[in-house]
């Protein structure tokens, strides 16, 4: 092997390509190093070094291209025993150069003594007959068994530009991540010291230390809301506080009583004080206080758990606290079933987001504009007209044009968002062009991190005249990116187009209207591809998947900063 220790200590990864003439070897490479496929390559390339931040390890990879004729194989022995990892090609559409992989070059590699990693390729993948598809796994696991030296499977197209940064992803990660330390080949078991360490995490991760990682625990996130029998104790508090019938608790009720066994009221500041629908003058109506309850519970369920204990609550946390099921599990059965749901609310300045919160709590609409500088909630029931009877809590949660930066900052910002809703004025094309950028930001996010979630657009101001190429752009963004066209509202005019039941509906079917940009899209072709057993890989370089998606990741952002 060449020189250097594996891991952070290596100065360079060597890869050398070998396999059958016509497998495809040198189309790779080129492909590889220049991200463009050519279809003028010579037989054989000279060795070609890849960027060195192509890969998060930021190593350098060196490719070294060979000849399969019989007249270099001089050259190709010294070329292996240089080797830092091998590359061995077969043509899928040539099923004769698949078999030369048992028959001659495995037991060719261990003739020459090379033990250094084997990534078998499949090239060509776009010419294989589509009418006599073959599992990969099931071609590849018998010959796997056999050659343990074998790490990884995948196939690639070159002319496709399918898989082929992954083909020396592989390679280096089997030089600088071995699973040697950590898994044994021949017995197909992890060893002992990985067994400990994994033991030792379990244990460090276990903090109750109940034997068993919760969900918490597994930072898997989910939401939490009020039980039915919390609810039902906070309408018996209601109405027993609502003294002259008029269904409303004023602010004094509030504060003098409801409140009076506790150290203070729980919502006399942010986000809580302006976050309801109220009266005249200023009083609760049921849905009011179930909702101040909703969004406390939400943000802090502790402290919602605390106060009902000062209205004399007597169960414990357990009965007045529901855990709602994992909203990537709502994705899977695709529909949810939370009774409570959060909605964050993007857009440029002047969009109109306020005053579609305000449109959302019954205040009358306002011409004077003020600025937003920090996040804003408002809460509400929804009637769920499908469902006769069926009401759900809306939580809106208006996020300011200067805090997206910050909220994205953060990896886990989007993990309590149900849905999302994209705000622009409608007779404004800058405001369109801002929001389109915003959509992008999120949906990337959310592709990233794990945390996708359904997305509307929302075109206020429907009452003013659109600017002239509205609906050819929206149509457009909307069909590119698999989401439903704008929904037209005018909280000047009170036509809010049912957009409320709308953000609800969508909430209700996390599956859909979710968003896809470009880079997701390529993403998702390369699970798919991936799901059709395009990859393979022995048991113990399985691990090497989660470095991939960090890869892909990397690969993704990078791209997106250059």
């Amino acid at each position: 092997m060449a020189g250097g220790a594996a891991g952070g200590g290596k100065n360079g990864v060597r890869i050398v390509v070998v396999g059958d003439r016509g497998t495809g070897k040198s189309s790779l490479v080129v492909t590889a190093v220049s991200e463009t496929f050519s279809t003028n390559v010579p037989p054989v390339l000279p060795p070609s070094r890849l960027p060195d931040d192509i890969y998060p390890d930021r190593v350098p990879v060196t490719i070294i291209d060979t000849s399969s004729s019989i007249d270099s194989r001089n050259k190709l022995a010294e070329e292996l025993r240089r080797a830092d990892a091998v590359v061995l090609t077969y043509a899928c559409d040539q099923p004769e150069t698949l078999e030369r992989l048992s028959t001659f070059w495995l037991p060719e590699l261990r003739r020459l003594e090379v033990r250094v990693p084997v990534i078998v390729v499949g090239c060509k993948l776009d010419l294989r007959d589509e009418l006599h598809q073959v599992s990969l796994e099931q071609v590849m696991s018998p010959i796997m068994q056999q050659f343990r030296e074998i790490e990884t499977c995948i196939e690639c197209s070159a002319f496709k530009s399918i898989q082929i940064p992954e083909v020396f992803y592989y390679a280096q990660k089997a030089v600088l991540h071995p699973t040697a330390p950590l898994f044994d080949q021949e017995t197909q078991t992890l060893k002992p010291r990985c067994i400990r360490a994994l033991k030792r995490i379990f244990i460090l991760c276990d903090h109750d230390r109940d034997g068993a990682l919760s969900d918490a625990e597994l930072n898997d996130f989910q939401s939490v809301e009020l039980t039915n029998d919390a609810i039902d104790f906070l309408k018996g508090i209601f109405t027993s506080y609502d003294t002259d019938g008029d269904g409303a608790l004023q602010p004094v009720d509030l504060v003098d009583d409801l409140f009076s066994t506790a150290p203070d009221s729980p919502w006399t500041e942010a986000p809580y004080t302006d976050a309801a629908a109220t009266t005249a003058l200023g009083g609760l109506h049921m849905d009011g206080f179930l909702s101040k309850w909703a969004l406390m519970t939400l943000l802090d369920p502790a402290k919602s758990v605390e106060y009902l204990k000062y209205l004399t609550y007597d169960g414990d946390a357990a009965s007045a606290i529901r855990v709602t099921r994992k909203r990537r599990i709502d994705r899977k059965k695709q529909q949810s079933d939370r009774n409570v749901f959060q909605c964050f609310v993007f857009g440029p300045k002047k969009a109109g987001k306020s005053a579609l919160l305000n449109a959302f709590l019954g205040r009358p609409f306002s011409d004077s504009y003020t600025s937003t500088n920090e996040d804003r909630c408002a809460v509400n029931v929804v009637e769920n007209a499908p469902l006769q009877g069926s009401k759900k809590i809306l939580i809106l949660r208006e996020i300011p044009e200067t805090g997206v930066k910050k909220l994205l900052s953060d990896k886990e910002s989007l993990a309590s968002c149900d849905v999302a809703i994209f705000v622009y004025d409608s007779s404004d094309e800058l405001s369109w062009k801002k929001v389109t950028e915003l959509l992008v930001d999120i949906a990337s996010h959310g592709e990233d991190t794990g945390y996708e979630m359904p997305c509307l657009i929302v075109a206020t101001k429907d009452d003013l005249d659109p600017y002239p190429m509205a609906i050819h752009d929206s149509t457009r963004v909307s069909q590119d990116m698999g989401i439903e066209a704008p929904i037209p509202v005018s909280a000047k005019l009170g036509d809010l187009n049912n957009v409320f039941r709308r953000i609800v509906n969508a909430a209700e079917h996390p599956h859909s209207s979710i968003p896809e940009t470009e880079a997701g899209r390529s993403r998702k072709q390369y699970h798919q591809l991936i799901n059709r057993s395009l990859l393979f890989v022995s048991v113990g370089t399985a691990v090497a998947i989660v470095g991939l998606a960090a890869y892909r990741v990397y690969a993704a952002r990078k791209r997106a900063s250059s």
